[in-house]
């Protein structure tokens, strides 16, 4: 069973929300930097269904430039992918000088739910095992700044997150039916977990693991862990003057605003 910390005193809507502003702050901070310097930045995030990724992300994205930050976030490959090597996929993804991007899951999908729902054979799980930290190294030594986050939740947590989905049909298009074939196959899952950390989570790149029960505490920590991962500078931004709008043309006529197809103003 996935262990999620210690229980601690509900984090409030309004220390959250002043805390986040602070951290977005920095995220755009190390945005600027990682443009500037043309650094590249690859994060992993991978975890059990419901256990807060998407919403981590997107809490991470909110005040990024989408040119400098974007979301790799793959669907099941293709039946030409399948033919390629395992990682070429991934590859196309990966970030270029002055660039973030961010795993919606990663091609740890073979070490989990390709693992246990056996769209692998048995030999590619363990050739994946014995390269993928050779690939990561080659990743490192080309200058990417690789962060690996696990997000761990509970159980139960798991399990009320599932009912909530079910219950809400703003949700309801969350809960896949594999994500309801993981909820059976936990122990499994857990098994697969346990070796893919055995063999990759290594010195060179480590997985971070974060206590997920608490959506909230968990989005600030990991966003806290990524800025501290980031050797980022504070750049001062070039002063922005506001030039002069162009004057009209006393000689044109605009077409009417009766002419235009105006959307229904219901609010």
């Amino acid at each position: 069973m996935d262990a999620a910390g210690p229980e601690k005193r509900k984090l409030t809507r309004a220390k959250f929300d002043a805390e986040l502003a602070e951290l977005h702050l920095e995220l755009v901070r190390m945005q600027d930097w990682v443009k500037q310097s043309g650094v590249k930045v690859c994060v992993l995030f991978e975890g059990r269904d419901a256990a807060g990724k998407g919403g981590t992300i997107k809490r991470i994205t909110e005040p990024l430039n989408p040119r400098v930050c974007r979301v790799a976030a793959l669907a099941a490959p293709t039946e030409k992918e399948r033919t390629q090597w395992y990682f070429q996929r991934y590859v196309a993804h990966l970030p270029a000088a002055g660039e973030i991007v961010l795993f919606d899951r990663s091609w740890y999908n073979r070490a989990g739910v390709e693992r246990v729902m056996g769209f692998c054979s048995e030999d590619e799980y363990r050739e994946f095992l014995r390269t993928t930290p050779e690939f990561e190294r080659m990743l490192l030594g080309s200058g990417i700044i690789l962060i690996k986050y696990w997000f761990s939740v509970s159980d139960a947590e798991q399990e009320r997150r599932f009912q909530d989905r079910i219950k809400d049909p703003l949700k309801r298009w969350k809960l896949s039916p594999m994500d309801l074939e993981s909820r059976r196959r936990w122990f499994e899952y857990t098994k697969a977990k346990d070796t893919m950390f055995e063999h990759t989570d290594t010195a060179d790149s480590p997985w971070w693991v974060v206590a997920a029960d608490n959506k909230r505490r968990a989005r600030l920590n990991c966003i806290r862990h990524l800025l501290s991962m980031v050797p980022y500078e504070q750049i001062d931004p070039p002063k922005i003057k506001l030039p002069q709008r162009q004057p009209a043309d006393p000689k044109y006529r605009r077409p009417p605003i009766e002419s235009m197809h105006w959307v229904p103003e219901h609010y």
